[in-house]
């Protein structure tokens, strides 16, 4: 039997790896240039973190936190169908590994992932008032995790956090962005731009989850128009299309998780209500 279609898919794969790692190179270089440009387009200054005051929108996220809290509490009750990032965005490999950050998905790309908001119906609602939300997801780090240093794709597009569960020994679980650090609190929220150098501890045995969604960068017109006119460009490119496929299935596959394991609470509910009603009879 020939070898030559399994030497062809071989060269196949080798090709399309080669160019996304050329795609994704360019790319990181072409934003790196046009970090430059859109701060100085910037209408909100071009710091790691930036004050929560040139975003009125947050508020509603720190006076109802307590509610996304008690959501995200349901979500965790079906942890082992929350993908690690890594299972998203092979594009996370070098910064994820194993199931110690995992990531539920709320919106991606701007999209609104109608299933998995399903499951958080109240942090959708505010998510929705978001202006330009991109990206929004609950990120839950294991115990004892440390994410490497890395940065973000775009200083056109900022990143909020929002404090959910963290840990009691909270100063040992803490961000750097740059040369600045942060701990995250129960209800706080803050604002940072990825695109400087950041990393991640979470020194603790305790879990850390927290809501985090990015949002356009506030700037002149012709930094939005740029900005605006690369997101389509990026949606054609497998930094877009992989994820997307993937959070897809994982949608599926978490929302067939929850109906079986809701069915299963029923059917012990609805037997312990007759093993009652045997007993009083």
């Amino acid at each position: 039997m020939s070898d030559t279609p399994r030497i062809n898919a071989t060269l196949a794969q080798r090709y399309r790896a080669w160019r996304r790692n050329a795609v994704y190179t360019t790319g990181e270089k072409l934003t790196r240039v046009l970090e430059k440009f859109f701060s100085r387009q910037s209408l909100v200054g071009d710091k790691p973190f930036l004050h929560n005051e040139s975003f009125p929108f947050l508020q509603t996220f720190a006076d109802n936190w307590e509610k996304i809290r008690d959501e995200v509490r349901e979500i965790l009750k079906n942890r082992e169908e929350i993908p690690a990032f890594q299972e998203v965005s092979p594009d996370q490999v070098k910064i994820a590994t194993g199931k110690n950050w995992r990531t539920f998905f709320l919106y991606g790309f701007g999209e609104k992932l109608n299933k998995n908001c399903a499951q958080a119906p109240f942090t959708a609602s505010l998510l929705e008032k978001v202006p330009n939300i991109e990206i929004s997801w609950f990120s839950i780090l294991s115990p004892g995790y440390h994410i490497p240093p890395h940065q973000g794709v775009s200083k056109g597009i900022l990143r909020a956090h929002l404090g959910l569960i963290i840990p009691k020994d909270a100063e040992s679980c803490r961000i750097r962005v740059g040369n600045e650090f942060r701990v995250w609190k129960p209800g706080q929220i803050f604002v940072l731009d990825d695109t400087y150098e950041h990393e991640v501890w979470n020194n603790t045995s305790d879990e850390r989850v927290i809501l985090i969604f990015d949002f356009d960068r506030p700037m002149k017109w012709p930094g939005r128009i740029l900005l605006h006119f690369l997101i389509r460009v990026m949606k054609f490119t497998a930094f877009y299309l992989e994820p997307k496929k993937n959070l897809a299935d994982f949608e599926d596959r978490f929302e067939a998780a929850t109906r079986r394991n809701n069915e299963n609470m029923e059917k012990l509910a609805d037997a312990a209500q007759a093993a009652r009603q045997k007993t009083l009879h």
